[in-house]
């Protein structure tokens, strides 16, 4: 128990700060008015923002590595005359 002894300075040190800091915290909060918080936020609804949008370059076929053949037109008719048995 008596090696726990160095914790009790840290551990009041910090409760202290937190108190401290607390108490510092709470004055800097005051309310705004229902009726300026209205107009900021109207005015910051109407501004413009500015803000344009790039135009997306367009798509380039990537290569996978895989080679792939390109499809054949179905032979004359004897492919429609076969049946699967």
């Amino acid at each position: 128990m008596e090696i726990l002894l160095w914790l009790v300075p840290s551990a009041v040190v910090t409760v202290v700060a937190m108190c401290w800091v607390s108490w510092l915290g709470r004055e800097g909060r005051g309310e705004v008015d229902r009726d300026v918080a209205a107009q900021r936020f109207a005015r910051a609804l109407q501004k413009d923002s500015g803000v344009r949008y790039a135009a997306r370059p367009a798509q380039r076929d990537r290569s996978t590595g895989i080679a792939v053949r390109p499809s054949r037109a179905p032979r004359s008719g004897t492919d429609r005359d076969r049946r699967a048995s």
